[in-house]
């Protein structure tokens, strides 16, 4: 019922947002008459902060149309190899004319980067993506807003979110680099674990950045709601049906703008403050604090719905019964065994200030990770950032990028690389396979 009277009011709200959109350029162009009258600048202001307080918020473009590689700039166009139901992997496929760019580019690393399915969408990462591009082939998981998927297509749990990444590190290649950011850091883990213990060839490298792989470090708000609630009571609570209006109409969700109040109401007093600075910037006419401003809020407010069976198979398993940690967690009947990766080095992330995934909870991975050598485990600290700076922002590009770029650079050819498989090769050829699929 809360989806449903949730649509109503969207739908209500929404002439008065248009006709908010109309006023305010009616009081602000320059050819209006209503734009010289006293405090029409106060005026439009007010009105353009009420449209976007009310407007509804679609899934926003990527929209990398080029990106400069080694001094040139070379065009960017999006590609899809692979269509699934919840998802699409997508290709930021570069061209130039360039002879020498263009042969540099063919011998550059391939990045998977495994965006969040946890309310935004997958253009969150835009940042991340665009300074990859620059010396990376890279391909991102664009995840489906899941009431945009019909009823038809059957249900999308936690399993099924790592059969999804398994299929496309298979599609790229052994020789491809996997980034995780936030959420999916365990279902990738697991994913890679699989592919280990069934002997198939591992990716050169993983890196995980401000992921829950132990939530019970440092437990933030975000991880106290999903430990103290009972799972009966998420159940009951916060999955609802999507309404008739979408192609999903009947399937079971967690809703985005649950997400997104959950979201706000970390933070009341900075989105509160920030709204109230947009006003300021209007009034004073400063469009790039303005725009900024809009840019933002333009992804934060863009969100998805999650499909129920997964969004509670991550509520149970990643932060009520630990399973990844405690070694309980099954997938289709076989034991998830971060152990028995081996030829795969690893770099984990986290920031200083994050208040998403505390401190502790991504490094875990590395006890868990004991079929790595420690001269090939890897971890940084972001000092100063939050959650959002490991991946986007001055942050991400000033302090962040250069560890993740230098770390795939060792581990994508040369004797680092060589090395790592060498070691896995032989600890293989030593382990029985039986006893690597054990708990």
């Amino acid at each position: 019922m809360l989806y449903q009277l949730f649509e109503t009011q969207r739908a209500l709200m929404s002439p008065f947002s248009e006709f908010a959109a109309a006023s305010a350029k009616l009081y602000s162009h320059p050819l209006s008459p209503f734009a010289h009258t006293p405090m029409a600048q106060r005026v439009s202001a007010g009105l353009d902060l009420m449209h976007r307080l009310a407007k509804d918020y679609e899934k926003p473009e990527f929209d990398i149309r080029s990106v400069e590689v080694s001094g040139t700039e070379v065009a960017v166009q999006e590609l899809v190899p692979i269509t699934k139901p919840f998802c699409r992997l997508l290709r930021f496929k570069r061209y130039t004319d360039n002879l020498q760019v263009l042969t540099e580019m063919k011998d550059q690393p391939t990045v998977l980067v495994v965006a969040p399915l946890s309310g935004h969408h997958s253009t969150l990462l835009r940042d991340t993506v665009k300074q990859l591009l620059k010396e990376h082939k890279v391909y991102i998981t664009d995840w489906t807003d899941a009431r945009m998927v019909a009823l038809e297509e059957g249900p999308f749990h936690l399993d099924d979110y790592i059969a999804y990444v398994q299929e496309f590190i298979r599609h790229l290649g052994p020789d491809c680099h996997v980034i995780s950011v936030c959420q999916p850091t365990v279902p990738v883990l697991a994913a890679i674990s699989l592919m280990a213990s069934n002997g198939e060839t591992t990716p050169r490298s993983m890196t995980m950045m401000g992921g829950p792989i132990d939530a019970r470090k440092s437990p933030t708000a975000v991880n106290n709601l999903a430990m103290n609630r009972s799972f009966s009571w998420f159940e009951s609570n916060v999955i609802y049906r999507v309404p008739t209006n979408f192609p999903g109409a009947g399937r079971a969700v967690y809703p985005g703008f649950l997400q997104h109040t959950g979201f706000v109401a970390m933070n009341p007093d900075r989105h509160l403050s920030s709204h109230y600075d947009y006003f300021l910037d209007l009034v004073r006419g400063d469009d790039d604090g303005a725009d900024a401003h809009r840019k933002f809020y333009d992804e934060y407010n863009a969100v998805l719905d999650m499909p129920a069976e997964y969004y509670l198979d991550t509520i149970k398993t990643v932060f009520q019964d630990f399973a990844l940690v405690n070694g309980t967690w099954k997938v289709n009947g076989q034991f998830v065994r971060p152990q028995d990766i081996q030829g795969t080095a690893l770099l984990t992330v986290e920031g200083e200030l994050d208040d998403i995934s505390g401190a502790g909870q991504t490094r875990a991975a590395h006890a868990l990770c004991a079929g790595i050598p420690p001269e090939h485990q890897y971890h940084y600290d972001a000092i100063g950032a939050g959650h959002y700076g490991i991946f986007s922002g001055r942050r991400w590009r000033e302090k962040v990028y250069p560890e993740v770029r230098n770390f795939i650079a060792k581990y994508d050819h040369g004797e680092a690389a060589a090395e790592a498989q060498a070691q896995a090769t032989v600890s293989k050829a030593r382990k029985p396979r039986e006893s690597r699929a054990k708990p």
